[in-house]
């Protein structure tokens, strides 16, 4: 049933701020008051019909501050909306229902009073999609701005943002909340599973599901630096020993990732996320073009021509990606001159300095592979944005794959020449130790330490800002305010995967050369949760909450890694000299042999994939049921305008 938006009454007295909305200083007062007014406008008028008031009502213009608005909405407006998203939640009979407004005595832990039934997440979410979701109707331009056009359908922050008159938009944290969850979560210091609920309770789907990841690999980890501890100590290099391990590395690797399909599964259900069916995608901020009609929705919109996207992405992306890759290639060699240089110097001089210097190669080199992923990873998102992807989602993917396939060759390329062209397992032992360790080390510094030290920084300057100012107001609002707009904003879980993805590529490529791989992975993935939840928390912004019911294109990542795991386990089994012993006249059987067990290994890996269901099989029978009971309300409301439309006839 269709939601009569004009009624209900959605004002509230008691107003709570839940979303930031900061304008440019210099927004002419016409271009304000326009669009407060489009923000409580009622919904049928074409307003998102919310609650808006300055951050300073009293008319003083505190550091800029009437520039800064609040944005809540009342509990019923929140409820509406959160049918408008489809937010799925638990019914009374245990059962995920996408929530409606008409049935919400249905679901669990409702009740007219209990503003808590919806998360802050959730309201902050709903919030977010009803701005976005803010359209023009007869404007042909934003007041104040003549260069700023406006057309039917349009969107008018994302307008506003490109024409740098909206500064940013944000969630507000819940400082109680939030002092909750950093109790429960980081600032104990004991061994105990995440709390992952209240996660997701605060800041979503998305950051639940990445911290979930996180906290799942790391105790996937430890059966593999169980095993490798001994085998690192007491140096097994027999041919039974190696073999095991390898197996157990291409085993492991592909069951691990099977499973945590169905802990997804699993989480996404009780999350609501499973059932959440997706909208039709919105055009991304930054996608431009001649306007024209989209043929779906029939909406106005900028059109722009795919034959055009395709020329920029393989005459002009694609030569500069392969010319990235030539230049880490480049680097590599000049890493190996360095090893080179490095080995003979301590042949010549056999003393402690010496010893180390043979170390200085690879701490340099794991440096310079950090330093140009990042300067890389910068070079990429301005490509893939000139590229004008229409969609977020294809936009994500050219840019995943970018950044994938040359972070994948900077930090593995080495390793692959040493092992298979070089065949000094010595070196290879040496570099992969000293590649993992280093880029740990670097990750956490500049992801938590160095941010941290900043934000605290920063946070002294505001707060001696606001004593400065006079005492006879309660400020506290304003110094919150003024504390979150002024941290770094969390851009997203990108970085974090990517981390996990090369660490997983270490430990599942080559442990089987250097086991103690997957210890230092643990021992690193132990601290990252304390620091990424420090961040999370103390160090960004928060983050609007994104529906998600998985971990997205990262698991295809994860599972390419896989089947090149396989590969490389074989040749480096095939490699061993107790196998080579095998075969000492003959190698172009050995060739055969690996080859015919790497073809075997993919078989067991894609059977394995087959037989372990995605998802379990108390969820499958739930979401049939679903289905089912849809298909039958379905038939009943046809049948009812059948029975309807026939009585009508014979009126």
């Amino acid at each position: 049933m269709k939601i009569n938006w004009s009624a209900y009454d959605t004002f509230e007295a008691n107003f709570k701020p839940l979303v930031v909305v900061e304008l440019a200083k210099d927004t002419k007062d016409e271009t304000k008051e326009w669009l407060t007014k489009k923000i409580v406008e009622k919904k049928k008028n074409g307003g998102a019909q919310l609650l808006v008031k300055p951050l300073v009502e009293d008319g003083r213009d505190i550091e800029g501050s009437k520039n800064i608005y609040l944005v809540g909405a009342s509990h019923l407006r929140l409820l509406l909306g959160a049918e408008a998203v489809g937010l799925v939640k638990e019914c009374n009979d245990n059962t995920m229902r996408a929530f409606t407004y008409t049935t919400r005595k249905n679901f669990k832990n409702f009740a007219d009073d209990n503003h808590d039934f919806l998360t802050m997440a959730e309201c902050q979410y709903i919030i977010k999609h009803e701005l976005e979701n803010l359209r023009a109707k007869d404007e042909t331009m934003i007041p104040g701005y003549p260069q700023a056009k406006l057309y039917p359908g349009k969107s008018i922050m994302r307008r506003l943002m490109t024409n740098g008159i909206l500064i940013q938009v944000f969630p507000l944290h819940d400082t109680d909340e939030l002092k909750k969850l950093r109790h429960t979560w980081y600032e104990r210091l004991k061994i105990s599973y995440q709390p992952l609920d209240e996660i997701r309770c605060y800041f979503g789907e998305t950051i639940a599901f990445y911290f979930a990841f996180l906290e799942y690999i790391t105790f996937a980890l430890i059966p593999m630096a169980i095993i490798g501890i001994p085998y690192y100590i007491f140096d097994w290099e027999d041919y039974d020993k190696y073999v095991l391990f390898a197996g157990f590395n291409l085993i492991w690797s592909t069951v691990i990732l099977e499973l945590w399909k169905r802990c997804c599964a699993i989480m996404a259900y009780r999350w609501g996320t499973l059932l959440m069916k997706r909208q039709f995608e919105e055009p991304r901020p930054g996608f431009h073009g001649v306007l024209g009609v989209n043929p779906v929705t029939g909406r106005e919109e900028p059109v722009y021509s795919s034959f055009k996207r395709q020329l920029r992405i393989y005459l002009v992306s694609l030569p500069f990606v392969c010319l990235c890759l030539y230049l880490s290639l480049y680097v590599m060699m000049i890493y190996f001159d360095l090893e080179y240089h490095a080995h003979l110097y301590h042949e010549e001089n056999q003393s402690d300095l010496s010893s180390l210097l043979l170390y200085v190669p690879s701490i340099i080199y794991a440096i310079v592979i950090e330093v140009l992923n990042r300067i890389y990873r910068y070079a990429a998102e301005f490509l893939t944005s000139w590229e004008n992807h229409r969609l977020e989602s294809s936009y994500q993917n050219h840019l995943v794959l970018k950044v994938l396939v040359f972070n994948f060759l900077n930090c593995f390329a080495s390793l692959f020449y040493i092992a298979f062209v070089l065949f000094d397992m010595k070196l290879l032992r040496q570099s992969l130790a000293t590649l993992l360790i280093t880029s740990q080390v670097l990750n956490q510094f500049v992801e938590a330490l160095l941010p941290y030290w900043l934000q605290k920084r920063r946070n002294k300057r505001v707060k001696k800002k606001v004593k400065a100012l006079e005492k006879d107001a309660d400020l506290s609002l304003y110094e919150q305010v003024n504390l979150e707009k002024g941290m770094d904003t969390y851009l997203g879980t990108f970085d974090d995967y990517l981390e996990l993805f090369l660490q997983f590529g270490y430990v599942s490529l080559f442990s089987c050369v250097y086991p103690l791989a997957a210890v230092f992975a643990v021992l690193n993935n132990v601290t990252e949760m304390y620091s990424d939840a420090l961040k999370m928390c103390r160090i960004f912004k928060r983050p609007f909450a994104e529906p998600t019911a998985n971990i997205g294109v990262w698991q295809l990542a994860f599972q390419t890694m896989t089947v090149i795991a396989v590969a490389t386990n074989c040749v480096l089994i095939g490699m061993s000299p107790q196998v080579n012993a095998l075969f000492p006249e003959s190698k172009v059987e050995l060739v055969l042999i690996v080859v015919l067990a790497e073809h075997l290994a993919l078989a067991l890996k894609f059977l394995m994939s087959y037989v372990i269901a995605d998802k379990p099989r108390d969820i499958q029978i739930k979401l049939a049921r679903l289905e089912f009971e849809s298909l039958e309300a379905l038939k009943q409301q046809e049948m009812k305008l059948s029975a309807e439309s026939m009585k009508e006839q014979t009126a």
